[in-house]
């Protein structure tokens, strides 16, 4: 089965999917970056939007994706190697309650 490529349009509705299940489930699971990983990996089209956070203080890099309605969330000093099937957005910021 072949997929169509992204478009930025479809890129939009993934963004706007994973932001509506936000506000609808109002959860977030923070992991450690390895279990993000697996979760990333087990999911055949995954879309993970990265940020990276360039404090004076502290650097850091964050992670976030969704798999089955829900959204799971890592924060780690350095940045992580994603499978090559995810799809990454690079965000300005990404804001967890």
């Amino acid at each position: 089965m072949t997929h169509a490529p992204n478009t930025a349009g479809s890129i939009a509705a993934q963004q706007a999917a994973i932001a509506q299940a936000l506000r609808a489930s109002g959860v977030i699971t923070k992991m450690s970056p390895d279990e993000f990983l697996r979760m990333v990996d087990i999911n055949d089209e995954p879309l993970v939007v990265h940020a990276h956070h360039k404090g004076v203080f502290k650097k850091y890099h964050q992670y976030l994706t969704s798999y089955r309605g829900l959204a799971f969330y890592a924060r780690v000093d350095d940045p992580v190697d994603l499978p090559h099937h995810a799809q990454v957005v690079e965000a300005e910021s990404i804001w967890i309650p």
